[in-house]
């Protein structure tokens, strides 16, 4: 029996007793609301994550309809964590980018055939412990690695606040509108253990393969998009503008980690170990991979590798490998980073799948650099979830070794997320004489002539920046937010001003008028007035940040900033002979020659001054020897927000002076500078006595001072 409650009061009928008011709505109905959401996350729980529901779906659709009808006669009640919230049709203009409090970074990855990997990850860590053979085995959490898309779920008070892509691990986007949409993730954490001030939540987005095969039968139906694979499907589903889409696509969720979390003297949980922080995630209401356990020593590494590895096709969803951490947390900061990826835990995958197929054809591809690459068009085939229709031959030598002609039945290899490569010919003999595949002489699509240099594997276009194949990468590379840094210029909208013949070369960019741009598939008038903004903005940049927006093959951020040290002068970089570009540090003759090559070709220096004619310029300054160094030899680490300087220029400020400018605290750091919400950098800076600065200070030094 079904209570029968009125929907708008607690109270009994005859009731003559005041209603209690509190922001315009009784507290009986306050009151009444809270129950109701409390049994229906409850409901939602059991059957989204336990996959145990205790009610029918026609019970939970009738308590959600009160719920609606309560918040609907008193919108008051509306809170951000109801049920009701979950789908609220937000369609946004784009995805905001957010910097993440502590950044996602990236795992160490081991290959092998057999489980070789995991022995070498145990020896490995005792090393670092400086743990004999006679010490205990160390233990680790042990699960698996999903293929899907990392997530960082942000919690305030225990309410979901922000959800955000992994991006470059640094920033990532912002896409909580879709997120809420996702069954598994709770709006509200639950009680059942305390719930710090801020949690960050880490985890994996995914989708069950029952549901993509789901999901791909109504696309079919209604002639839309279907996806390969569920990391695609999951991928595209959460980077919708539009949740109402979002909330059409199975979404599945799991954690498997913290980001920021409210310090302990401060409130936050004092966690021992990794598997005892899984724990805990799960009584705050969250799925945590029922593979997970705790293994002891390397030989129990080895056992999960082969368990996981002989379930793998059996699993509802896609697995790409397992992951092993250190479970001891206070081992974890004994062991700390290198680099950008933690000694303590490895991402250990599975072998390279391969499967048979007809490879029908060789088309040639041109990249944002030039580089002509080969690419075998075959007969469809499943390679590890995947439908494969293209794979990669690298280049020319790369098909006369495998021996490879259009027409074999050859081999393809799927590992992961890498691109499927054409490994070899079945052997057989040849039906009929087929010729060897050869390189093109020009240019595919702009038909300038195509090079292959001295010692190099690979054919390039030498049509630079208007060979219309690496146009709309070349507008990319050069918006980069570390290039030119153009918000608001993303692939989108490359993709209308290039086919709409809006944009052909660089110099377009600043010709553009608020007119043709406001015209534009989703670009109101604001937008573009933004993007205009944007651009006006980037006139005024840095020779280091130019050099490297211009995309030349093999110049990096860090050579295209020891050119503009050197140099000081774009005309005396683009004069430069082979031998004076060798006379740079770390600027060998590869590198030499593909800058002297470029500033060779009359088309890529009028694109140059075409630039500068619209206005684009940067600070020039004296060469090397001339520059003075205040910071050389030291290493600073950029931590939390600046009140007036981003952390792009900041670094460029520093690097521009001398110093290292490094992602990790240790001990060989001379200084870190934090701004607001400064994370774990800061605090490992204060047990290690590493020199704190604010920006004042960081500026002081930056001006010859040395603080004590």
């Amino acid at each position: 029996m079904t209570e029968n409650l009125d929907l708008f009061s607690a109270e009994p009928h005859d009731s003559k007793a005041p209603a209690a008011i509190k922001n315009g709505v009784p507290e009986s109905v306050m009151a009444k609301a809270a129950a109701l959401r409390t049994k229906l996350n409850q409901w939602a729980h059991e059957y989204y994550v336990q996959d145990a529901p205790t009610v029918p779906d026609g019970e939970y659709d009738r308590v959600y309809q009160q719920l609606e009808a309560l918040e609907g006669a008193y919108p008051a009640l509306v809170t951000p964590d109801s049920p009701t919230q979950r789908v609220i049709g937000a369609v946004l203009d784009g995805l905001t980018p957010v910097r993440h409090a502590v950044p996602m970074l990236s795992i160490q990855t081991e290959t092998d055939n057999e489980a070789t990997g995991a022995i070498a990850f145990d020896q490995r860590v005792r090393k670092e412990l400086g743990l004999d053979e006679s010490a205990a085995a160390i233990e680790y959490v042990a699960e698996p690695k999903f293929d899907g898309l990392a997530m960082n779920l942000r919690y305030e008070n225990g309410v979901l606040v922000q959800a955000t892509t992994r991006g470059d691990g640094e920033v990532g986007e912002d896409v909580t509108h879709n997120i809420r949409t996702i069954r598994q993730i709770p709006l509200t954490l639950s009680a059942a253990a305390a719930v710090p001030p801020v949690v960050e939540v880490r985890g994996e987005v995914h989708m069950m393969r029952a549901d993509l095969e789901k999901l791909n039968e109504r696309q079919l139906a209604v002639s839309g998009k279907t996806f390969a694979n569920p990391r695609n499907a999951a991928a595209g589903s959460v980077r919708q503008l539009d949740s109402k889409i979002a909330a059409q696509r199975p979404l599945s969720f799991f954690a498997y980690g913290l980001g920021e979390v409210t310090p302990v003297d401060q409130g936050g949980p004092d966690f021992g170990s990794h598997y005892g922080m899984l724990q805990t995630l799960k009584s705050w209401g969250f799925p945590v991979a029922p593979q997970v356990c705790v293994a002891t020593g390397a030989s129990e590494l080895v056992a999960f590798h082969e368990r996981i590895g002989a379930e793998r096709a059996n699993l509802p969803y896609e697995i790409d490998g397992v992951v092993y951490k250190v479970n001891s947390l206070a081992l974890q900061r004994q062991l700390g980073f290198k680099s950008r990826e933690p000694r303590w835990a490895v991402a250990h995958k599975y072998p390279a799948q391969e499967m048979p197929t007809l490879m029908e054809a060789i088309d040639v591809q041109v990249g944002r650099t030039g580089k002509l690459t080969p690419v075998a068009r075959l007969a469809p085939v499943q390679v590890g979830g995947v439908v494969v229709t293209n794979a990669t031959l690298s280049n020319l030598f790369d098909i006369r070794k495998k021996g490879v002609r259009v027409g074999d039945t050859v081999i393809v290899r799927r590992a992961g997320d890498v691109i499927p490569e054409v490994v070899g010919k079945v052997p057989g003999e040849r039906s009929a004489y087929v010729p060897n595949f050869r390189m093109p002489k020009t240019c595919p699509i702009c038909g300038s002539e195509v090079v292959r240099e001295k010692g190099e594997a690979n054919h390039r276009c030498t049509g630079g920046l208007f060979c219309a194949a690496q146009r709309k990468e070349a507008i990319l590379h050069f918006a980069h937010r570390r290039a030119m840094d153009i918000e608001g210029l993303g692939g989108k909208l490359v993709d209308q001003l290039v086919d709409g013949h809006v944009v052909r070369v660089l110099p377009d960019l600043y010709k553009l008028g608020l007119t043709s741009l406001a015209a534009l598939d989703r670009m109101a008038e604001k937008s573009a007035q933004n993007v205009l903004a944007a651009l006006e903005k980037s006139k005024s940049t840095t020779l280091q940040r130019f050099l490297f927006g211009l995309g030349i093959r093999n110049v990096g951020e860090s050579t295209a900033r020891d050119l503009a040290k050197y140099f000081g002068k774009l005309d005396a970089i683009m004069d430069a002979s082979v031998e004076e570009l060798l006379q740079v540090k770390d600027v060998g003759p590869v590198v030499a020659d593909s800058i002297h090559t470029f500033f060779a070709q009359p088309h890529n220096r009028e694109v140059v001054e075409q630039l500068r004619a619209c206005g684009v310029h940067w600070e020039e300054g004296e060469p090397a020897e001339k520059a003075p160094q205040i910071l050389a030899g030291l290493t600073v680490v950029l931590t939390g927000t600046l009140p007036t300087l981003g952390r792009d220029t900041a670094k460029d400020m520093l690097e521009a002076a001398g110093a290292k400018v490094s992602g990790s605290v240790s001990k060989k750091t001379s200084y870190v500078v934090a701004g607001a919400e400064a994370g774990s950098k800061l605090t490992k800076a204060e047990e290690l006595g590493v020199p704190v600065l604010d920006e004042a200070g960081m500026l002081a030094l930056l001006s010859g001072e040395r603080p004590a």
